[in-house]
């Protein structure tokens, strides 16, 4: 699908019927169809899972990848191509499980680039096992007795991190999403977007009724100052009968180009090999 005729939603998914999967890939297109952005700018990198589908689904570039190893991807593609809008999407299952250590990491290096993370509190393409963001006693295929450990605190480990923007946002207000989508993608430095997103077929618990008689906007609060890192961590605990959405926290901080200089300024595609390199190269690796 990928042109210059704008950010296009197919009609065709694997999804369920009612998933919220359906109002982030419609606010991703909104969001960059208001940013100007065209879809040979744009490259979605992406794992294994429900969420890993969405590229599917949207125009643009896409590169998949394995299950949890997202970020480090489109930290090479970025790399390789500054010039693309390269945007990370996961979910919370591969996001924060086996790609927990590429999440933190992502975050001291302030990679510029925007981490999507559909959060429905489960593995759905598995079919609902306990995932690191489920309730406490949650009952899952994996935890019948219910989930012991506590969730997951994304927010709360990317302020402790100092990264430079964090977000929540909800898949049932896709205005909401958008404008938010839109904040991250321009933020220079690595951008982190949980979506609250529910599981029709999972999770019963997580319904769109449970975040709609829940959720209030942090940039409708007046005072709060997304620049206070001590507020806006304790903000990210806030979870129950309020759930915060909004950009929690957000300050400038030297990209990881910002940090290396030009041969990271420069995308790597675009670097003039000096002379003789490739017969260095040729020479050292005992080829030709």
């Amino acid at each position: 699908m990928a042109g210059n005729q704008g950010f296009v939603v197919s009609r065709e998914t694997a999804w369920c019927p009612g998933c919220g999967n359906f109002g982030i890939v419609r606010a991703l297109a909104k969001a960059l169809n208001e940013l100007g952005l065209k879809p040979s700018e744009v490259l979605y990198v992406s794992g294994i899972g429900q969420a890993g589908k969405l590229p599917h689904y949207i125009s643009g570039n896409v590169l998949n990848t394995l299950h949890g190893r997202t970020l480090p991807t489109a930290t090479g593609a970025k790399l390789a191509n500054g010039d693309l809008t390269v945007i990370a999407i996961g979910g919370d299952g591969d996001g924060y499980a086996e790609g927990g250590n590429h999440f933190l990491h992502a975050i001291r290096k302030n990679v510029n680039i925007t981490y999507i993370v559909h959060d429905n509190q489960v593995f759905g393409l598995t079919k609902g096992q306990a995932s690191p963001r489920s309730d406490q006693g949650m009952v899952t295929a994996t935890t019948p007795t219910g989930v012991y450990n506590e969730p997951f605190n994304p927010l709360a480990t990317a302020i402790t991190l100092n990264a430079g923007f964090v977000a929540r946002s909800y898949a049932g207000d896709q205005e909401h999403l958008a404008r938010t989508l839109q904040a991250a993608i321009q933020h220079e430095g690595f951008a982190l977007v949980d979506v609250l997103q529910p599981c029709v077929t999972f999770n019963r618990i997580n319904t769109y009724q449970y975040f709609r008689e829940r959720v209030y906007d942090l940039d409708q609060e007046e005072g709060y100052d997304r620049t206070d890192r001590q507020a806006a961590w304790a903000r990210s605990w806030e979870w129950g009968e309020r759930i915060p959405i909004g950009i929690f926290y957000q300050i400038q901080r030297p990209t990881l180009a910002d940090n290396y200089g030009e041969i990271l300024t420069t995308p790597l595609v675009k670097q003039e090999l000096s002379p003789g390199i490739v017969e260095e190269l040729l020479r050292e690796f005992q080829i030709g």
